[in-house]
């Protein structure tokens, strides 16, 4: 059984993604838009993109073919804790349910020239109305420096690195739920810094009950996202420059949700002429119970990067796990 905040709680069972269980999944984007997080409830899929629009939404399909696209659920203008200086970007969001609600998790950015911050609303519905919680739930500046940088340079042959303090950048939240031991567990972390950072939530989603230590793994930048299967714990991340080729998905495996993590390297790169791949989430096919992912790409870009001047695409792709327990990577354009 695999487990996340996308399908644990909605008691959706994740099988073994087989070649034959996997329905066609479109070969096309579905929607422009990018750092998409999977949520699934009553046989609908529920991805919550950036936009890049001064406000977040959802879009939601039965069949992953046709997707609609939700009111909006935050908006910049209306998050009154944010002081009007400081009102730049929504970024990354990531929505839970717990409590008998939803619980929506959003990115305010860039770091500078003031530092990023979390913020969370509490929902009726996966695709709202939703209301502020009227305060940050994780701001950047309780960093040391959060304009310190981890040292670059990514290789597979790489090993995790202690949880020694660099920069943070307060973006990306994901919440998971362990199912051995019901915590709550936020991961956050950006490029501007390249630190993973894990916490755990007080029972009422919207506070912050304590910092757990965790090591870094090897090649992150950015955009954890945290699921079970078989009593594994799988750590997947962006790796690389979001506006590159080489921005890429990567993965560790752990027994607990904190480590300790043994790399697995790649499992998502620039390929069949799409360009950085990235920022991903897993979720459960409603309609077989077949492991897919969500992420963004770039299309029709030359070279290496950086790309400017068009939308990032929305895609989804099957997940397959071999026999030992490590993921297939993906071959774009296959």
């Amino acid at each position: 059984m695999i487990r996340g905040v996308a399908a644990g709680l909605l008691g959706l069972a994740l099988a073994s993604s087989a070649a034959g269980q996997q329905r066609a999944l479109p070969t096309g984007s579905v929607f422009a838009g990018a750092d998409p997080a999977a949520m699934v409830e009553g046989g609908r899929v529920f991805l919550y993109p950036t936009s890049g629009r001064g406000r977040l939404h959802s879009w939601s399909s039965t069949d992953l073919r046709s997707w609609a696209e939700g009111p909006a659920l935050v908006r910049l203008a209306d998050i009154r804790w944010i002081p009007t200086r400081e009102r730049r970007q929504l970024w990354a969001p990531h929505m839970t349910a717990a409590n008998g609600r939803y619980y929506f998790y959003y990115s305010v950015g860039p770091q500078e020239p003031y530092p990023a911050k979390i913020g969370v609303a509490v929902c009726d519905t996966p695709a709202g109305p939703c209301r502020d919680s009227g305060r940050p739930l994780l701001d950047g500046a309780d960093s040391d420096d959060f304009r310190a940088k981890r040292p670059g340079g990514c290789s597979d042959d790489m090993r995790p690195t202690g949880s020694g303090r660099y920069g943070f950048e307060a973006i990306d939240p994901m919440v998971f739920v362990d199912p051995r031991s019901g915590r709550r567990l936020l991961y956050a972390g950006g490029s501007n810094g390249s630190t993973l950072r894990v916490f755990e939530l007080g029972p009422d989603m919207v506070t912050i009950a304590r910092e757990l230590p965790v090591d870094q793994p090897p090649c992150f930048t950015e955009g954890a996202w945290m699921h079970e299967r078989g009593s594994v714990y799988y750590l997947s991340y962006s790796s690389g420059h979001w506006d590159r080729s080489d921005y890429s998905v990567r993965y560790a495996t752990a027994p607990s949700p904190t480590g300790p993590w043994t790399y697995r390297g790649a499992i998502l790169r620039s390929g069949g002429g799409y360009k950085g791949p990235g920022h991903h989430s897993f979720f459960a096919d409603p309609r077989t119970g077949a492991t897919v992912m969500a992420y963004h790409r770039w299309e029709g870009q030359a070279g290496d990067g950086p790309y400017r001047g068009v939308r990032r695409q929305v895609a989804l792709a099957p997940v397959r796990y071999l026999a030992d327990g490590t993921i297939e990577p993906v071959e774009l354009g296959r």
